[in-house]
C-alpha cells in the first residue's frame, strides 16, 4: 500500500480496453493514478504487487470473472484490506447481495454516458478513498484490531519486545502461542465474508476470555492470533491452548449451524537453560510448530521449543 500522503492509486480490472481509455479520462481531473488490467488474473498479480488505494471491478470478465476475483481478494491477506467497488452493466439485486456478501464496498451501474453518471462514479470513488485514508491513518495510530477489540501487530511487536526483555532480564518462563483457524477460507468462499467475520469476533472473544489479566491477546493478521503468557511454563500453556481450541470446537455459529470451526496452535515455551535465542526466533519457533499442527491433521496443540531442540511434539488433538 502506497504512502498515507502518496496520490491515491486505482486499480480498474476490465477486459475492455474502450472501458480503461473511458474511465481514465473521465477521472483524469481526479486527484487518483488509474492503473489498468485487461483479465481477472493480471488484477490479482497487480493487486498483490502494487497495493492499491482501491480497485473498480467488473463482474462479467471471460475466464475468471468478478465475482472470483472478489474471492480472489478477500482471502489474500495482501488484500483484503484493499476496498472493492463493483462496476457492473448488470445491476440485478442477485448479484449485488452477492457482491456485498463478498466483501465489495460499493456497486456502480457501468454507465458513463450522462454526465450524472460520472458525477456519481466520482463521488462514489471520492467516498471509498477518502474512508481507506482514514482507516489507514486509524490503523497507523492505534493499537487495536477493529474487528476483533483485540490487540493488533503493532500492539504484539510491543508488549512481545517488552515481555521478552524482561525474560532476559529476569528468567521468567515465557511462553508464546500461535492460533490459527483451520480452513478459513472455506468459510469466507462458502458462507461469505459476513460469516468469516462473525468467526473472527467470535474467535478473539474465545481467546480473550481464556487469557489471564497479565496475558498478551493479539490478532497477528487474517485468521492467525497470538498469546504471549508471562510467567507460564509449556505445560501450563498447553492447558490455555486447549481451552481456546475445546471452547472454539463446541461453538456454534447462527450462519451455519451444521459447521462447526476448530483451530491449530503451536507454541514455544522458555529455550533450554543455556540457549540464548532472539525474540524472532522465538517467534519462529512458536510459527514452526503451527506448522507442525497443520500438517499432523489439524485441531491440535504442537508445543515446539525455542531454540536447538528435538522436533514439536504434538500435545493434544
Amino acid at each position: 500500500m502506497e504512502p498515507i500522503d502518496a496520490k491515491p492509486k486505482l486499480l480498474l480490472i476490465d477486459d475492455q480496453e474502450d472501458i480503461h481509455r473511458l474511465v481514465t479520462a473521465r477521472l483524469r481531473h481526479e486527484q487518483v493514478e488509474v492503473v489498468v488490467s485487461s483479465s481477472g488474473a493480471e488484477g490479482l498479480a497487480l493487486a498483490k504487487s502494487q497495493r492499491p488505494s482501491a480497485i473498480l471491478l467488473d463482474l462479467d470478465m471471460p475466464g475468471m470473472d468478478g465475482f472470483a476475483v472478489l474471492r480472489a481478494l478477500k482471502a489474500e491477506p495482501l488484500t483484503t484490506n484493499i476496498p472493492v467497488v463493483i462496476f457492473s452493466a448488470n445491476s440485478e439485486a442477485d448479484d449485488k447481495v452477492m457482491a456485498f456478501d463478498l466483501g465489495a464496498a460499493d456497486f456502480v451501474r457501468k454507465s458513463l454516458d450522462s454526465s450524472s453518471d460520472v458525477a456519481e462514479l466520482k463521488a462514489r470513488l471520492r467516498a471509498v478513498l477518502r474512508l481507506e485514508r482514514l482507516l489507514r491513518l486509524l490503523a497507523d495510530r492505534a493499537e487495536v484490531d477493529g474487528l476483533t477489540g483485540l490487540g493488533n501487530r503493532v500492539q504484539f511487536d510491543r508488549r512481545w519486545k517488552q515481555e521478552y526483555s524482561e525474560h532476559v532480564r529476569y528468567g521468567h518462563p515465557l511462553t508464546l502461542l500461535i492460533l490459527d483457524l483451520d480452513h478459513f477460507k472455506k468459510i469466507n468462499d462458502t458462507y461469505g465474508h459476513p460469516a468469516g467475520d462473525e468467526v473472527l469476533q467470535e474467535f478473539g472473544r474465545i481467546v480473550q476470555s481464556c487469557s489471564r489479566t497479565s496475558d498478551i491477546a493479539c490478532r497477528f493478521g487474517g485468521e492467525e492470533f497470538v498469546m504471549i503468557l508471562p510467567n507460564t511454563n509449556s505445560q501450563d500453556a498447553v492447558v490455555v491452548a486447549d481451552r481456546v481450541r475445546l471452547t472454539l470446537g463446541k461453538t456454534l455459529f447462527p450462519r451455519h449451524p451444521e459447521h462447526s470451526v476448530t483451530c491449530s496452535v503451536g507454541l514455544a515455551g522458555t529455550p533450554l537453560p543455556g540457549t540464548m535465542v532472539s525474540a524472532e526466533q522465538w517467534v519462529e519457533a512458536a510459527d514452526k510448530a503451527l506448522y507442525a499442527a497443520k500438517h499432523g491433521g489439524r485441531n491440535r496443540v504442537v508445543v515446539g521449543q525455542a531454540g536447538p531442540a528435538a522436533p514439536p511434539v504434538a500435545k493434544a488433538g
